[in-house]
């Protein structure tokens, strides 16, 4: 199945032939094999695997984003940011948490608290995998 796989720092794949996709979605994370029925999905952050044809894993975190499956089974990832497991910094996200936290008990209105509580749960993801 051919996948392409974009975020606004980075193209990771462009229409590259993959054996499965496995993604973090709102509705649940799922894998992606081919001949996989047609979906539309919104992205939550955390790691989208990648089980390339020569059986190598690559781990991308994602922030957010959508994942559509087509009907030839191409296979299409936009996120809003992404970056390989191997570049994320344990002791930065752990400090971008601790900020995000702060910044929602301190929240003087319902927008900031919700913008707030958005970089709370990115912040968590990151450093979930972070520590994988």
């Amino acid at each position: 199945m051919a996948l392409t796989f974009a975020a606004g720092n980075k193209v990771f794949y462009d229409k590259q032939a993959v054996k499965q996709v496995d993604v973090p979605s709102f509705s649940g994370a799922f894998g992606i094999l081919p001949k996989h029925v047609p979906t539309l999905a919104v992205l939550r952050p955390g790691v989208v695997t990648v089980l390339e044809n020569d059986g190598k894993q690559n781990k991308i975190f994602v922030s957010s984003g959508t994942i559509t499956v087509n009907d030839d089974s191409s296979v299409q990832v936009l996120a809003e940011e992404a970056h390989p497991l191997e570049n994320l910094d344990r002791a930065a996200a752990q400090e971008a948490l601790s900020k995000a936290q702060s910044e929602f008990n301190s929240a003087a209105n319902e927008k900031a608290k919700a913008e707030a509580a958005i970089a709370v749960e990115v912040a968590e993801e990151i450093v979930k995998a972070a520590s994988a």
